[in-house]
């Protein structure tokens, strides 16, 4: 099975690019969904579905056309589902504080139930071999970036807290309830948060196998938009997963003669180069700017025939190795670059602002930095079989 995931700043596209590349997946033949990971779905409305406006007939699988499906989690669904004990006792304590039924039921929404029960959605279907592709439209860039880093968090915490608050939970729950003006939750909540996590074991592994999952941003040609995807860039890949597409979306024509667009012709080039100089050696796709409002199968149908013309497979992996990755070993920060032509003496590097900046020859690599190395310099580098290690330290 193969997980394509699309993210981007809000409101660049992306959802109309996933329902795109669903749509031809499935004339490909793939067994398709196409799942919404925003909790502010907009899939049911980019193939212009009559449905109601909380999403309910697509809070199950939807058969939109031969092979496709669509897919919308719906929170209060999973709750009833995957939530129960949970839920049930965080409305108690709300409740108890004085909030109405009605209210706590709201409120008793915890920020990554969604993306959790999106992630047990792939891991279940992963397992009964129902989809040859799972498209994820993902939220804008910082909730998707925790729906992706959550397995290994969750893991973390299942392994070393987990265990001991239950155990402590379970000797002094008899007396502290009698004190307490709350009660303890129930061993029956500890027991569902087991369930839980045990309905997405090995979804991380899935997640960061490029030859599975591949991650394809959209943005757009402008700067602001630019800079988050950047971002989203390199923490993708911080946390272990592969960026084999890039999906530039909203480009206008050259065609365009009027004096009024001609500063956004020039800042989309300008920034189109930027694009380039970044994302090398990542392949980059422009979509247009189109002249009406991409709804609907019809036009859905226009955007995949540009995002994909005759004979190209989304459902392949674009690349399966990642440009660079960051690394710590024994307290130092290492940045280490696949350079696969390169030879001793021909490369050169130095820092600019938060990024590294490679050069071979004419050619020049820009990798941007997470945040606890922008503060480090270049101190020592070697080139060993075709990957370039550079050592950061503080000056």
């Amino acid at each position: 099975m193969r997980i394509l995931l699309y993210s981007g700043k809000g409101g660049v596209g992306k959802t109309s690019v996933a329902a795109a590349t669903g749509l031809r997946l499935a004339q490909l033949g793939y067994r398709t969904l196409i799942m919404s990971v925003d909790p502010a779905h907009s899939l049911a409305d980019s193939f212009d579905l009559k449905t109601g406006l909380f999403h309910a007939d697509t809070s199950e699988p939807l058969l939109i056309t031969d092979g496709l499906e669509v897919l919308e989690v719906n929170i209060q669904k999973e709750i009833k589902r995957h939530w129960r004990e949970i839920s049930a006792y965080v409305i108690g304590i709300l409740r108890t504080s004085g909030i109405g039924n009605v209210e706590a039921e709201e409120m008793a929404i915890f920020p990554g139930m969604e993306e959790l029960s999106a992630l047990m959605y792939v891991n279940q279907f992963r397992r009964e071999d129902r989809y040859d592709v799972i498209v994820l439209d993902c939220a804008p860039t910082a909730e998707s970036l925790r729906f992706v880093s959550m397995p290994t968090t969750l893991e973390w915490y299942m392994k070393h807290i987990f265990p001991m608050q239950r155990n402590i939970l379970r000797a002094v729950r008899p007396v502290a309830n009698r004190m307490s003006p709350v009660e303890l939750p129930a061993d029956s909540y500890f027991a569902n948060v087991k369930d839980l996590f045990d309905k997405l074991d090995g979804i991380e592994d899935v997640l960061e196998d490029a030859e599975m999952t591949s991650v394809r941003l959209v943005t757009n040609p402008e700067k602001m938009v630019l800079r988050e995807t950047q971002r989203a860039f390199v923490y993708f890949l911080l946390h272990g997963l592969t960026v084999d597409n890039i999906i530039v979306n909203r480009v206008l024509p050259s065609s365009i003669g009027d004096d009024y667009f001609a500063g956004w012709l020039r800042s989309q080039a300008e920034t189109m180069e930027e694009i380039r100089r970044y994302f090398d050696p990542v392949r980059i796709h422009t979509v247009p700017f189109f002249a009406h409002e991409v709804v609907g199968r019809e036009r859905l149908q226009q955007l995949a025939d540009l995002l994909y013309p005759e004979g190209e497979d989304p459902a392949l992996a674009a690349r399966v190795d990642r440009p660079y990755s960051f690394h710590k070993e024994s307290g130092v920060y290492q940045v280490r670059v696949k350079l696969p032509f390169a030879a001793k003496g021909e490369v050169g590097l130095f820092k600019k602002g938060e990024e590294l900046v490679v050069e071979i020859g004419t050619l020049r690599r820009h990798i941007g930095l997470p945040a606890s190395m922008t503060a480090l310099q270049p101190a020592r580098a070697r080139l060993e079989e075709s990957v370039l290690t550079v050592e950061m330290k503080e000056v």
